[in-house]
């Protein structure tokens, strides 16, 4: 008898989706070790040549998005019959499976205003019913398990805590005590880029911005503050960004991880985030934490703290493993399957 198939909805391989790719490319490359032959695994996708060896790409083109997971992708998972399918954020309109869904954060629940009305909406009508339809419910931090509960009212036995992990692009390089400040994620309200503006322009240093335009309004204000505004870079472009930073500064109001802050703790870089729990939760001590009248201050404090700060950000982030991630998603796969 052949191994049960599990299917992994790609779809943001290769479209410069940030976190949510980062996630599903690491994750991809370490699920079949981890599977260690117990499933064969398919990843469905519009870019079948991203895919990583050990994974069968099945390719689904798409255009309009609400119509791929309410028509193409569910005809698709009724042609591959696979014993158990994985998404992000929303499960398709219908899915012939049982499924696990990863949720990356609640933002658009708690802080409402932090969102555009239209994204609102659609997460709000999407990942309820997508989170109590699932078998299992994958959260990225202790953060969202938390809000699952508290929210939706998942009980916590159904909910698998499996963070993310550092890419093994990001190392340290040369420490750069008068570089530039470094502000990494998609221009958006709630990651409160105008905070970092800020702080630079009082340090007297160069704030530089990598991260899709989200928020039009938002990005001309960072440019007419000076700001350099790299957009979507490579990974090893991003790689050089970190190590060439003298701070990543992230003073976000809300998040569900904060993969920058554990990108920046691999690379050697100092880290001053805001005061969110769920960075506290990924940085611990090896980050300083200030709010936004703090900020500039304690951008300083983490320069002077340079040496003790990049050692304890190495230690911190040797935690974190896309490995560990590959791991406990297979214990969960492996929890709904009855394996």
């Amino acid at each position: 008898m052949s191994a049960p198939l599990v299917v992994v909805d790609a779809d943001v391989l290769g479209r410069q989706r940030t976190g949510d790719e980062t996630y599903v490319e690491n994750l991809l490359r370490e699920l079949p070790k981890a599977a260690a032959g117990a499933f064969r695994l398919a990843a469905v996708t519009r870019h079948p040549g991203l895919v990583p060896a050990g994974v069968e790409p099945v390719h689904l083109p798409a255009h309009v998005q609400e119509l791929r997971m309410a028509w193409s992708l569910p005809r698709l998972l009724a042609r591959l019959r696979p014993a158990l399918a994985h998404f992000q954020h929303s499960l398709p309109l219908r899915c012939p499976c049982p499924a696990v869904v990863t949720v990356h954060d609640l933002s658009f629940e708690r802080d409402p205003g932090l969102m555009g009305r239209l994204d609102r909406l659609t997460f709000r009508l999407a990942v309820p019913r997508s989170a109590r339809r699932a078998a299992r419910v994958l959260a990225v931090s202790e953060r969202t398990k938390r809000d699952l509960v508290e929210l939706y009212g998942i009980p916590p036995g159904r909910i698998a805590v499996t963070p993310n992990g550092v890419d093994p692009a990001f190392g340290p390089g040369v420490p750069h005590e008068d570089g530039y400040l470094l502000f990494v994620g998609a221009l958006q309200a709630r990651k409160d880029p105008l905070a970092a503006a800020s702080a630079a322009a009082t340090l007297g240093r160069q704030l530089v911005v990598v991260g899709p335009r989200k928020d039009k309004a938002l990005a001309q204000e960072l440019e007419r503050r000076g700001a350099d505004l790299r957009g979507y870079v490579s990974k090893p472009e991003l790689a050089e960004l970190y190590r060439g930073a003298a701070c990543l500064v992230l003073p976000s109001r809300f998040e569900g991880f904060g993969l920058p802050v554990l990108e920046a703790l691999a690379s050697g870089t100092p880290v001053v985030a805001g005061p969110d729990a769920a960075l506290r939760e990924v940085a611990g001590d090896a980050a300083l934490y200030a709010a936004n009248d703090d900020l500039a201050a304690t951008i300083e404090r983490a320069i002077a703290e340079r040496e003790r700060l990049r050692a304890a950000g190495f230690e911190r982030a040797k935690m974190f493993s896309w490995a560990e991630t590959a791991r406990k998603t297979v214990a969960a796969y492996r929890e709904v399957l009855g394996l």
